[in-house]
């Protein structure tokens, strides 16, 4: 439960109703804007690809994200993430979950057969006591009526933190750093991460899955740096 009550998590302003966890005010503050729908870059208007997805390929085939990571978004993001701040799973949860309904409402997306959150390794889950994208995939899989399964991908190489790398130095941190199940009983799915910088994680797993058959990957993210 919310320790703040029917209060916004962000600037303590009391709520009629404690469901969504922010103010009309500071979600307004959350910039949303039309976006290139496998990439993420800021567009005109919404599209599928931007000029330059169209001249490279990503492991995913679409993107969905709430916003940038720009205040106020990225201060939830790091005290859910790094300041055990867990109940704002929901707050945040519910911000992407209306994410994925403008994306089907403006891009066309069509929802994935299951929610793979992206793993940690055991020991890193350990010390922070959780792994934040399950906690969001568990509401989203509730709300949405699609699987959250936890058994498809595992995180095997205990890596250094990727912040502050290059996107070469990222690959190759995680080169053989992911186990993923032979025989996935799925042919669409949605990857579940936090913060998407460069995409290296994403890729890796969604290289992985492919080699599996998988057909149609989708990456979630609560923001795209």
């Amino acid at each position: 439960m919310n320790p703040l009550g029917f209060c916004c998590v962000r600037c303590g302003e009391r709520l009629a109703l404690a469901r969504h966890g922010l103010c009309s005010r500071c979600n307004r503050l959350i910039e949303r804007f039309p976006y290139c729908g496998t990439c993420g870059a800021s567009l005109r208007e919404n599209a599928l690809h931007c000029g330059r997805c169209l001249q490279s390929k990503h492991g995913w085939d679409r993107l969905v994200m709430i916003g940038r990571y720009d205040e106020p978004l990225s201060s939830l993001i790091h005290r859910f993430k790094f300041r055990r701040q867990f109940w704002l799973d929901r707050t945040l949860a519910r911000l992407m979950l209306l994410a994925i309904i403008r994306a089907r409402r403006e891009q066309g997306l069509c929802l994935p057969e299951a929610i793979l959150p992206v793993p940690l390794h055991h020991f890193r889950q350990w010390r922070r006591g959780y792994n934040q994208t399950a906690l969001l995939a568990r509401y989203l899989s509730e709300w949405l009526n699609i699987p959250c399964d936890l058994h498809q991908i595992r995180r095997i190489k205990r890596t250094p933190n990727q912040r502050g790398l290059t996107a070469a130095a990222r690959r190759s941190n995680l080169k053989n750093a992911f186990w993923v199940n032979a025989s996935v009983p799925y042919r669409s799915v949605a990857l579940l991460d936090d913060v998407i910088t460069t995409g290296s994680t994403l890729n890796e797993i969604a290289r992985q899955l492919r080699k599996q058959g998988v057909q149609h990957i989708q990456a979630w993210g609560l923001a795209r740096v």
